[in-house]
């Protein structure tokens, strides 16, 4: 993507049904203020990490058309993370960030690849990040911000000096946790004020984006919405499948024996999640018979998936891929560009903010020195 690309994009984007100026437009602006702030950005949308999907060219797009890329990190190494970085920054002289998975062997080496671009933002993601990680992105001057699935650990992430808090609900694609996003946003919220929280999991409308605003949240962050952008390199297979889908067609993963735990994954349904019931089924026959040591037979469970979601997003193979995918999927009903994409949301975010007001419901009142309603 040239400069000249990304100006022309930025030039015909569709501008917002509302006009900044209206009070609609202000209303937005105050809500989100603090996430914007705290991103550097027009938008406080970050996009979601998305393993072989969120590369530099969908983040440089996302970044460049007002929100916030986040390159997923996955398990690259060092040198593939500094060439990324790099590549990105070639795209976009926006803010970007990257997502770093905190099991990862090389995690303080990948924070130091951050550091020398430098990156502003790296979020660590995949478990509670060891005290030492948060420190080393600190002293480095840039801001941490981690995933919390429940307010006892988004509360202990602040006292470690955590700058921003996800809160991501299991209508969430890939890996999820329990809890809804629903219910995680009228937990959290409420209660963390110290720092900015971002709202994820299921978002693919504007309404939903005005709403967790309202409730408190700083910001959002959106994947699955983003996978069928022209910018996005998913393999058209990917792309078609995420069309056609409807939310039901999400579903987490299935685990047969609580002997054997299978990490819960929100993907659509397809024949190699109805191989993966099955391969689990043989196992743990094999296992009862003596065949297997269990902990060999686990080996074997968690092999199944390996190199799964690279072949149905890179290679096109969406029988025998992994195809992860949130619900909001089923909101997912063509290809656009990123511009088209952001600029969709906040039109029904405004119109849903209109709405209130002409239905007779008080906007929130201009406070002087106000920088937004934050948590």
């Amino acid at each position: 993507m040239t400069a000249e690309f990304i100006s022309t994009d930025k030039r015909t984007a569709r501008p917002p049904a509302i006009a900044p100026g209206d009070e609609a437009r202000d209303v937005l602006d105050r809500l989100w203020a603090r996430g914007r702030d705290f991103l550097g950005t027009e938008l406080a949308v970050m996009g979601g990490a998305m393993t072989w999907v969120s590369e530099r060219h969908l983040v440089a797009a996302i970044s460049n058309a007002g929100g916030f890329g986040v390159i997923a990190s996955g398990s690259m190494s060092p040198d593939l993370l500094r060439a990324e970085i790099a590549a990105t920054a070639v795209l976009t002289r926006r803010p970007f960030g990257v997502n770093l998975i905190t099991m990862h062997p090389q995690l303080m080496e990948l924070i130091d690849v951050c550091l020398e671009h430098p990156v502003g933002h790296v979020v660590l993601a995949g478990g509670i990040p060891p005290g030492a990680a948060i420190a080393r992105i600190r002293d480095g001057g840039a801001r941490a911000v981690c995933f919390a699935p429940a307010l006892v650990l988004a509360r202990k992430l602040v006292r470690s000096g955590v700058e921003a808090i996800v809160i991501e609900g299991s209508e969430a694609g890939g890996h999820i946790g329990p809890v809804s996003t629903a219910v995680l946003a009228q937990e959290v919220l409420p209660h963390i004020a110290e720092v900015p929280v971002f709202v994820a999991g299921g978002i693919g409308r504007g309404e939903a984006i005005s709403s967790y605003l309202d409730m408190g949240a700083s910001g959002v962050q959106l994947g699955t919405r983003f996978v069928c952008a022209h910018e996005s390199i998913a393999h058209a297979n990917f792309k078609h499948a995420f069309i056609r889908a409807s939310a039901r067609d999400a579903v987490p993963s299935i685990q047969l024996d609580t002997r054997f735990p299978v990490i819960p994954v929100r993907a659509l349904a397809n024949p190699a999640t109805e191989r993966f019931a099955a391969t689990q089924r043989a196992i743990i026959e094999r296992f009862s018979r003596g065949a297997l040591s269990q902990k060999d037979a686990q080996l074997e469970i968690e092999h199944f998936w390996a190199g799964a979601l690279r072949r149905a997003v890179i290679d096109g193979d969406v029988e025998g891929g992994s195809l992860m995918a949130g619900q909001s999927v089923g909101l997912v009903t063509r290809e656009q560009s990123v511009a088209e994409i952001l600029n969709e949301l906040i039109d029904q975010a405004l119109a849903a903010i209109a709405g209130r007001r002409s239905g007779g419901a008080p906007l929130p009142p201009r406070v002087a020195g106000d920088r937004g309603q934050g948590n």
